[in-house]
């Protein structure tokens, strides 16, 4: 965009700032307040078409924002845009006087009014609220982005990804479709507390500041408590405080974590986001794969049905998701057998495939970075990919059939991103200690995803934490799932953006 565009774009903007600003001392010298305190509304627009018959000659009251203005000198069409939808109105001087309609005339699309009239039909059968009345509830100052629509059809939508991201409010009004997308986030939420509390689950909460980070492997946001003198980190994930809940009594406990990471952004990431953690008592890694099974299924039919289109593909959970280790995977779908492979087999392989790798990867790390690359973009139907490396897995036990290398872990894969990642929970505190000490070396030496050593936790541990199962599901991913969005930033309201001056 040149200088002069910018220039005359922003004196634009100015010209109808100030005409708004006019318009607003016009109105108040007409001894109308433009931002009165309170309206009665008795109806909502999609209320009205839904009860037509009902509600016909009837008076109601609506409420919201004017989207369009046909006028015809003495009368005029408007369509109203409240949180249902959108109504026809029809607004005649004869009907709410001359001193109302010289003030309708001052309004522009934007504007908040609250409408008292009676229900009608059009002759084209449009339903119509004929105006006996009109109150100016909000005059606006700034005006909507243009956005044309003709017999239904939306064209010279407002459709900047950025600018409606930056300023979520006004993707909101001209885009009514996208208030769906919450509305069913909304409805997934409420299905999954009422899921847990059917199965005996208690909601709980933790520190969101903790004194140290540890869950997971990511690298922290960083804080001051003044009061404390002391730094605190933004939790990455609030695993080791659950099962501190599990040591101390409750077997069944859940909670939706708002999680930090200091990381990079992609489709599938944001630094903020939502995870639902939940811990058993007395259960293994089997049964939390079946209890998955249940979740998954049961949100999709909340959503309507057991299968979903996403991404070009249909995803049927109503059949048994399938349960395949990691390493027999990459014979699967790369013809390699590396169930013997070492770190300078797999430098190997990297070489030959020509995949760029650290030599200090560990096994866990060559395993779970070719996995990525290879293997999970190929997972397309519900896939529990099962029996992860020890090396990057300091949380779960060992396998229980002896092999040391493997622990009982599993990740849940959909259309090739994961979104569930669960132990048979490590409690025995003298393996925990030794892992988590190697971790905190590593630490030390520069991994900067490496967990911090928790002495208290392992205390607890100590204490005596039975059998248990946990899991941790990425629940904006599970929501871009069921909602058809491919970008996590579409299913928060306010995702994180690089900073921007205002104007």
């Amino acid at each position: 965009m040149s200088e002069q565009t910018i220039h005359e774009k922003h004196s634009t903007l100015e010209n109808i700032l100030e005409q708004r600003k006019e318009k607003i001392k016009k109105i108040r010298e007409m001894g109308i307040n433009p931002f009165p305190y309170t309206f009665d509304v008795t109806h909502k627009s999609q209320d009205i078409k839904d009860k037509f018959d009902a509600l016909e000659e009837k008076t109601v009251s609506v409420a919201g924002r004017l989207m369009a203005i046909r006028r015809m000198g003495k009368a005029s069409f408007a369509h109203l845009q409240d949180t249902e939808g959108r109504i026809q109105l029809y607004i005649s001087k004869n009907d709410i006087g001359e001193d109302s309609y010289a003030m309708f005339k001052l309004l522009d699309i934007g504007d908040i009014i609250g409408i008292k009239g009676i229900v009608m039909k059009t002759r084209t059968g449009e339903t119509t609220v004929k105006a006996s009345s009109l109150t100016l509830l909000t005059k606006t100052i700034r005006p909507l982005p243009i956005v044309k629509e003709k017999e239904g059809i939306v064209y010279d939508a407002f459709a900047d990804k950025e600018l409606r991201y930056r300023k979520r409010y006004l993707d909101l009004i001209v885009n009514p479709d996208v208030k769906e997308v919450f509305i069913k986030k909304a409805k997934i939420t409420q299905a999954t507390r009422e899921f847990f509390s059917s199965h005996g689950y208690l909601e709980v909460e933790t520190p969101i500041l903790q004194p140290l980070y540890g869950g997971a492997n990511a690298r922290p946001f960083t804080t001051h408590h003044n009061s404390l003198d002391m730094d605190l980190y933004l939790r990455i994930a609030d695993e080791l405080y659950l099962k501190r809940l599990i040591v101390g009594g409750f077997d069944k406990v859940y909670e939706f974590s708002r999680n930090f990471r200091n990381e990079g952004m992609d489709k599938i990431h944001n630094p903020e986001f939502t995870a639902i953690e939940f811990y058993e008592a007395y259960v293994d890694y089997f049964y939390m794969m079946d209890f998955v099974e249940e979740y998954f299924r049961t949100i999709a039919k909340t959503m309507g049905n057991s299968t979903i289109e996403y991404q070009g593909e249909t995803i049927d959970f109503s059949k048994p998701f399938a349960r395949k280790p990691m390493v027999e995977l990459f014979s699967e779908h790369l013809g390699i057998d590396i169930s013997t492979y070492t770190e300078d087999d797999f430098a190997v392989l990297c070489k030959q495939k020509k995949f760029e790798f650290n030599p200090k990867w560990n096994y866990g790390q060559f395993l779970d970075k070719l996995f990525d690359e290879y293997i999970e973009p190929k997972l397309i139907q519900p896939t529990f990919v099962i029996d992860y490396p020890k090396a990057i897995s300091p949380l779960a036990k060992v396998k229980r059939d002896g092999d040391e290398r493997f622990v009982e872990r599993f990740e849940l894969y959909i259309c090739g991103s994961e979104y569930v990642n669960a132990f048979s929970e490590l409690n025995d505190p003298l393996d925990q200690r030794e892992r988590l000490e190697k971790q905190d070396r590593l630490r030390v030496q520069g991994d900067e995803e490496a967990q911090a050593f928790d002495e208290d936790f392992i205390q607890a541990i100590e204490t005596g934490m039975p059998p248990t199962g946990g899991v941790g599901i990425g629940f904006d991913r599970l929501i871009m799932l069921f909602t058809g969005q491919t970008s996590i930033k579409d299913v928060l309201f306010f995702p994180a953006m690089r900073s921007e001056k205002l104007s």
